[in-house]
């Protein structure tokens, strides 16, 4: 799994790991009312994600000022978002007593939506580590920056370099990796063949073809509690994938079913969730 420090002590990064060249996820954060914003509700827009672990913090305090002023120097085709798990009120007061103004400053506090989807929940925390992330307009990531130490600050610089090539080159030349997400499913795609199934399974470890309706994988773990946090993550996931997997804990075992229901029997759907499942180890599986 990835880590970074804090004073020098190693921290767990849990989520989904993504890469320069993936199309990005989608997520969901709150704003200071309590409304829902997603990734979607910025689209057509080159975004710069940047994430932190509390505006409590001097370092963080600092990171939300530095971009809500270089906000300023770019047209209206860049957005900035800066997210964080402090509660939206705080946040709130935050950016009305310092003016924030240029930059949506979003919470991730509900659902921990934004640092599953992107790999940047600290497990020890349950904070967002700090870090900058760009998508230009086709929501191609561009540009990753994950702060090793949470005591610094990110190198604004580079941040601002990256930013004007994706500026002037907002739509990527090579074509982007998409990492994966369920479509709607009403009945109208057929179950696959075992055929298809069997080619799919190659492209997945540890998934086996039961009753050939459905796909199984067990994950071992070292506790209950790590058992449950990761039967947590999924569920989140699930929830926003609206394919929902069969989910069995037993002591530090945890099953996974994955079947659709719809089609009576397994879809591509199946096998995207459960390339995201393995994602969420954040190892190699």
């Amino acid at each position: 799994m990835q880590s970074v420090t804090f004073q020098g002590k190693s921290l767990t990064l849990v989520g989904r790991k993504i890469h320069v060249g993936d199309i990005a996820p989608n997520f969901r954060v709150v704003t200071h009312d309590l409304q829902q914003k997603s990734l979607i509700d910025f689209e057509g827009k080159i975004k710069v994600l940047t994430s932190f672990p509390s505006l409590d913090t001097s370092v963080c305090d600092l990171q939300v000022k530095e971009f809500n002023k270089r906000a300023e120097k770019f047209s209206q085709e860049v957005v900035m978002l800066a997210i964080s798990k402090d509660l939206p009120f705080a946040q709130a007061r935050f950016c009305a007593h310092f003016a924030i103004k240029n930059l949506y400053v979003l919470s991730d506090y509900k659902t921990s939506s934004f640092g599953i989807n992107y790999g940047l929940l600290i497990k020890e925390l349950n904070l967002l580590a700090r870090s900058v992330i760009l998508l230009d307009k086709s929501d191609q990531v561009r540009y990753i920056q994950i702060v090793d130490e949470l005591s610094h600050s990110p190198n604004y610089e580079e941040v601002i370099k990256n930013l004007a090539e994706v500026v002037q080159n907002p739509i990527a030349s090579e074509k982007p990796r998409e990492i994966g997400h369920c479509l709607p499913c009403e009945g109208k795609e057929a179950a696959l063949s075992k055929e298809k199934i069997q080619e799919a399974l190659a492209q997945v470890k540890g998934w086996q073809l039961v009753e050939e309706k459905k796909i199984i994988k067990e994950f071992l773990f070292e506790s209950y509690g790590d058992a449950k946090y990761f039967l947590d993550l999924i569920a989140l996931i699930a929830e926003e994938q609206s394919h929902h997997p069969t989910l069995t804990l037993t002591y530090r075992k945890l099953k996974v079913v994955l079947t659709t229901h719809a089609a009576a029997g397994v879809t591509k759907n199946d096998f995207i969730m459960a390339k995201i499942i393995d994602s969420l180890q954040n190892k190699e599986v």
